[in-house]
């Protein structure tokens, strides 16, 4: 038995930054630290490869407890959410079948979809009957023109069914600047303003329910980054409660009637950061009004998980996509979370999906008890450095809009929507080249996957419903996987399947590196893939690609080879119809382009209009 013990401040001792940084830059063997190991955030600032306690100097958040002004760390002492899910009750009767048997499978928060032709009292009770409002959070969605006759509706319902309206929680999905931006609803200020302020008054019945939305979903199923997300909508939540005061409602009144909707998307350490930051600038807002109690001070936050990196093909691997995203908001200490069920692309979601959407959540609950922590990325340097950077950004876009006549104004003026147009062609750029991967979509792809078949036409790609109006420019509708999906889909329907053939010779790892490049690549656009282990001459590797029927044989081999092989492959296909394809990018490109050899594929070319190009050759002609 050893006799000493292990003492882990003697037997490691501290070690600098000095010495790290010696360290890195000694491995990096001369090459720029800045330019390797540091990232350059979509949100507009730098993340370090390693952050340290010294990291966390001057950064205020520490100090926070959960429950606490400012809330950074959560607006209670627990991190107890609630399950969410939504339904479409254009038939109360069987929305409410299916309210009730969701209820009894762990779901706490309902998210009805009002059809504003039924809206009557019998109405609201065939959809309700059953349900113990007291012991629920319900939450409605309906046009604005009809939010506050459901107010009185509602409140009416519980009255006859003898509940306490004080202790009712639930919400009223009222924002009239969503529609401005999602259906280019031409509104007045004025109206904006008078919408918001009559639904206050009306809600006083129901003071315990949140009947002013920010949907910022919106933003974030555009392709928002997070800082850009949270800096809108602090604006846009600004300019909510600018309209309710200057309308004589009190601060406390008007900050405790809103609510925000957030998206929840891919970028798991900076959603995080994203809701930590969104709690704490909101309440030193609020706080600047001088309300009587910190309570208004609160965010409340519902967070649903983004459509915008959703996938039609390999769609199962939008469970993985829904399940981190769950994990941000629950670590983070939303108020209730929707996951959305991982068929949503391309059809409507059924029982099974739906079914596993909420066992996401369930999981995390019951089996990893995320609920039963608060704020565990509280005191991590990188996550507390996170935090702040978002914070600091996403307050530079709020001075910004507020400098500039406000959220309505940069509505009005059609400022929002094209920045976020600007955001989302961008990332869709980085989705082309690769710089942003979708699994099963721009980076390894199921090969014999088809998908025309399951795909339900909608009424736009995100599944909205919803329909522009002339008026307003609208936030873009996209997802980052529509062009490569759109190009998959164009192959599949085209009844022909070009065939793309691997002429593997030459330097074993090097032609076997490039070939699993070359499958990959060309099977995003839905081409069948031949490969092989290797030829022993060019000539018999062209010979076996004729034999196979082949539209485009791909060389893969060395750069040093290149030289000597890639003459004679393209002299043995020769006036062939085959196209021929050289892997990579060799130092004596320029000389075979001299020769005529046209196709070049690397990890610099953009994929998607590589692809397109080859599909123009070999479909569209």
């Amino acid at each position: 038995m050893a006799e000493k013990k292990l003492n882990l401040l003697a037997d490691f001792p501290a070690v600098s930054t000095e010495e790290w940084m010696a360290k890195i830059e000694a491995d990096l063997k001369g090459a720029d630290f800045t330019k390797k190991l540091v990232w350059r955030t979509n949100e507009g600032f730098n993340v370090m490869p390693f952050y340290r306690a010294e990291n966390l100097e001057g950064i205020k958040t520490t100090d926070s407890a959960p429950g606490v002004f400012p809330f950074v760390r959560g607006i209670k002492a627990d991190n107890v959410w609630l399950v969410r899910q939504d339904i479409d009750a254009k038939d109360a009767k069987a929305a409410n079948a299916k309210a009730c048997d969701v209820l009894n499978k762990g779901v706490d928060a309902l998210g009805f979809k009002l059809d504003k032709q039924q809206l009557d009292k019998e109405y609201i009770a065939a959809l309700l009957d059953g349900i113990h409002a007291d012991c629920i959070e319900l939450n409605f969605d309906v046009c604005g023109g009809k939010a506050v006759a459901l107010v009185g509706l509602l409140a009416d319902y519980f009255e006859a069914k003898g509940y306490d309206l004080n202790t009712l929680r639930g919400s009223i999905n009222l924002d009239p600047m969503n529609a401005m931006l999602r259906r280019g609803k031409k509104l007045s200020a004025e109206q904006v303003a008078g919408k918001v302020a009559q639904m206050v008054e009306a809600a006083r019945r129901l003071p315990a329910y949140k009947v002013v939305c920010v949907n910022a979903v919106s933003l974030n199923n555009a392709g928002a980054s997070c800082s850009q997300e949270l800096g809108y909508a602090l604006a846009w939540g600004a300019q909510y409660l600018d309209m309710l005061t200057d309308a004589g409602l009190s601060v406390d009144e008007a900050a405790k009637a809103i609510k925000f909707n957030f998206g929840v998307g891919g970028n798991y350490f900076m959603e995080i950061a994203k809701f930590r930051a969104a709690r704490m600038l909101w309440a030193m807002m609020v706080k600047a009004y001088e309300p009587k109690c910190d309570c208004a001070a609160k965010m409340h936050i519902h967070a649903e998980t983004s459509l915008f990196n959703k996938t039609v093909f390999d769609a199962h691997v939008n469970l993985l996509r829904t399940e981190t995203e769950a994990m941000s908001a629950a670590i983070a200490g939303v108020d209730s979370l929707t996951v959305r069920p991982f068929d949503v692309t391309y059809k409507p979601s059924d029982d099974f999906s739906e079914r596993i959407a909420r066992n996401q959540q369930l999981l995390l609950k019951e089996e990893s008890h995320f609920d039963k922590v608060t704020d565990p990325a509280a005191g991590s340097y990188y996550i507390e450095n996170l935090t702040a950077n978002i914070a600091d950004q996403a307050w530079k876009r709020l001075l910004d809009i507020e400098e500039n006549g406000g959220f309505f104004a940069a509505v009005e003026s059609g400022r929002v929507q094209a920045d976020m147009k600007a955001t989302a062609e961008a990332r869709l750029k980085a989705v082309s080249t690769r710089r942003e991967v979708l699994l099963g979509t721009n980076q390894y792809p199921n090969f014999t996957e088809l998908a025309g078949n399951k795909i339900v036409e909608s009424a736009c790609c995100c599944q909205c419903g919803c329909t522009a109006e002339a008026g307003l420019d609208t936030l873009p509708h996209v997802r980052a996987a529509q062009e490569f999906e759109a190009l998959r889909l164009e192959t599949e329907r085209s009844g022909r399947r070009p065939k793309v053939f691997m002429l593997t010779i030459g330097n074993l790892a090097m032609r076997l590196a490039r070939a699993q490049f070359s499958c990959n690549f060309f099977a995003c656009a839905g081409y069948e893939v031949i490969d092989n282990l290797g030829f022993d001459t060019v000539e018999d590797g062209v010979a076996a690609a004729r034999k196979a029927g082949a539209d485009i044989i791909v060389l893969c081999s060395s750069d040093d080879e290149y030289a000597e092989l890639a003459p004679a492959a393209y002299k043995a296909i020769g006036d062939g119809k085959e196209i021929f394809v050289v892997a990579g990018a060799p130092a004596c490109m320029e000389d075979l382009q001299k020769l005529g050899i046209e196709h070049f594929i690397h990890v610099r070319v953009n994929v998607l209009e590589t692809l397109k190009a080859f599909n123009n050759l070999l479909i569209n002609k």
